[in-house]
C-alpha cells in the first residue's frame, strides 16, 4: 500500500483546519508545502507502516471512545480520592505484562495508561511495564489487562 496519497491528505487536510484560508493562493501554497513534505519524507525512506499507521484508523473508531470513557472514569476516581479525608494516598509501582508484537502498540498501550488519572507508565524494557499509581487498590491489574487485550485488539492481534 502506498502512504504517500494517504500521508498528502492528511497533510492538506491539517493545512486546511489550521489555516481556514480557501482562497487560491492559500490553497496553492498548501498544495505545494504537504507536496514537498511528502517528497522530503519518501526520499528519507520513513514512510512505513508504523510511521504512517492508516491500517489503525477503523479499529482506532471503537478504542478511542472506550479510551476516553476510562480517563472519565479514572477522572471521578482520582477526584474521590482527593476529596476524602479517609482514603489514604498510598502511592506504588506495579509491573505489567504486555502482549503488544510493535513498537506502535508499546507507545499506544503506555501512553493509554498514562493518560488515565492516577496511573503514569514510568518505564518499559521489553514487554515489562513500569507503572506508578496513587492509590495502591485501585491497581489491581484487572484494568490494565482489559487495555492490554483492547490495544493487542487494535493493533491487529486477536483477543
Amino acid at each position: 500500500m502506498n502512504r504517500a496519497p494517504w500521508l498528502w491528505a492528511i497533510l492538506f487536510a491539517l493545512w486546511l483546519v489550521l489555516s481556514w484560508h480557501f482562497t487560491g493562493l492559500f490553497l496553492f501554497f498548501g498544495v505545494v508545502t504537504c507536496s514537498i513534505a511528502v517528497f522530503v519524507v519518501a526520499r528519507m525512506g520513513v514512510l512505513d507502516r508504523e510511521s504512517l499507521p492508516v491500517h489503525l484508523a477503523w479499529r482506532a473508531v471503537t478504542y478511542v471512545p472506550w479510551l476516553v470513557w476510562e480517563i472519565f472514569k479514572s477522572n471521578v476516581r482520582v477526584a474521590r480520592i482527593i476529596l476524602s479525608p479517609r482514603i489514604r494516598v498510598d502511592p506504588s509501582i506495579v509491573h505489567f505484562q504486555a502482549s503488544q508484537r510493535t513498537d506502535l502498540g508499546r507507545f499506544i498501550y503506555a501512553n493509554s495508561i498514562t493518560l488515565t488519572p492516577g496511573t503514569v507508565t514510568t518505564g518499559i524494557v521489553g514487554d515489562d511495564f513500569e507503572v506508578h499509581a496513587i492509590v495502591q487498590e485501585e491497581i489491581d491489574g484487572s484494568e490494565e489487562n482489559i487495555m492490554n487485550r483492547r490495544v493487542a485488539r487494535l493493533e491487529g492481534e486477536a483477543g
